[in-house]
């Protein structure tokens, strides 16, 4: 809980630090990468930086930590401390870097803000950014322990499909013939891929396979360049990734995971590579005997985009009450719609737990028709491939 004066002045001062915030993670995240160069070479996302969606992300994040700790001083944003400690525990964030950050981000906020920052400004930050850090710290250790093994393990591609021209799906199982921990539907790995250049690149991939298999399941789509930084580990394993090889995986992470209850009507609603956690949710769904109503909803470029087609709709075929409604925006099939999602003429049972999975203008239309539809905003769950920037645009 923040103290009541630095509550007081974290009010005041939030109006002022929030303006400026992007300017200050431009900052922290040039002076951070230029005191720690290994940083950027082998924890940070290389194309997000480029991009500056990692800095947006940031932005939002710590804008919305300190806001809801003045507008509710009984509480802290568990959900969003969760997302973002799943994040750090797959990645190996080290407890000690925290105080990294906070050498470099309070040099960047008095750069910014200069003689605004007063000793009393400067304290009362100071306590916001521990009070985040310190929950952020200690769930990660949770999950660490829950998690059990290291950080990093070693595992041998031994099965390599084509699932789309953009999509590949790799079938994985441990280097040292130990145990394969389960995971929850929803959940993803990271995957720590070194590149030409040496730099050890990570990036999250959801597990695309059944929960209980004995190996581990990814499929990955590779990321053109454009508008964006091309993907440059997606399209490393594209290009260099076959049967034989190994990769370094983590444990799986990951608060987006189904809550099955036998009773509970279920949404599974993704867009593109976002079918990838859905498939998932399927499988366990179809494996454990899932009785209530599922509606499974999903859009697409094309037929030939929608990566895992035949997996998605076989496992809602097995399910008692499933209902499947598909979008393409060209080359629909008989039986299917042409254009974009949407849920207007889509039913909904009362009490409905959604997920969602895809880009954010598809998550956020879905999200507004649901809410519309009477689903309440908590049985809303979404998952965003990246930096959160659905948080950084609220």
């Amino acid at each position: 809980m923040l103290s009541e004066q630095s509550a007081a002045t974290v009010r005041a001062t939030l109006p002022v630090v929030g303006a400026a915030i992007g300017e200050i993670t431009e900052r922290f995240y040039a002076g951070l990468f230029e005191a720690r160069p290994e940083l950027l070479r082998d924890l940070f996302n290389r194309g997000n930086q480029a991009a500056g969606t990692q800095r947006q992300a940031l932005a939002g994040s710590i804008a919305a930590f300190a806001a809801h700790l003045v507008e509710r001083p009984g509480g802290r944003p568990d959900a969003m401390l969760a997302r973002i400690a799943h994040k750090h525990a797959s990645l190996g964030v080290a407890p000690e870097q925290y105080a990294l950050v906070h050498e470099h981000l309070f040099a960047a906020i008095a750069a910014v803000l200069g003689e605004a920052v007063t000793p009393q400004v400067a304290a009362a930050w100071d306590e916001v950014y521990w009070l985040m850090a310190n929950a952020l710290i200690a769930i990660e250790k949770r999950l660490h322990e829950e998690g059990g093994g290291p950080v990093w393990r070693a595992w041998e591609v031994v099965e390599r499909v084509a699932e789309t021209a953009d999509v590949v799906t790799f079938r994985l199982r441990p280097v040292d013939g130990g145990t394969v921990r389960g995971f929850r539907a929803g959940q993803y790995v990271s995957v720590r891929a070194e590149l030409p250049d040496g730099a050890r690149q990570i990036r999250q991939y959801s597990l695309s396979g059944t929960p209980g298999d004995t190996l581990r399941q990814i499929s990955v789509k590779r990321v053109p360049g454009g508008t964006t930084p091309e993907g440059e580990v997606s399209n490393h394993l594209h290009a260099l990734v076959t049967e034989g090889s190994v990769l370094e995986l983590s444990e799986p992470y990951g608060d987006l995971v189904l809550d099955d209850t036998p009773d509970t009507p279920l949404l599974l609603a993704s867009a593109g590579i976002g079918v990838t956690p859905i498939t998932a949710m399927l499988a366990h769904l179809a494996a454990t005997g899932h009785r209530a109503p599922v509606t499974v909803v999903h859009a697409d470029r094309s037929p030939a985009d929608h990566a895992l087609r035949g997996e998605h709709e076989a496992y809602a075929a097995k399910l008692p009450e499933a209902a499947v409604h598909l979008w393409y925006e060209q080359d629909a099939p008989e039986g299917t719609r042409t254009g974009l999602a949407d849920l207007a003429d889509v039913p909904v049972r009362p009490g409905t737990r959604a997920y969602l999975c895809g880009p954010l203008p598809f998550m956020r239309a879905v999200r507004a028709q649901l809410i519309e539809k009477g689903v309440a905003p908590a049985d809303v769950h979404y998952e965003v491939f990246g930096p959160d920037l659905w948080l950084a645009a609220a």
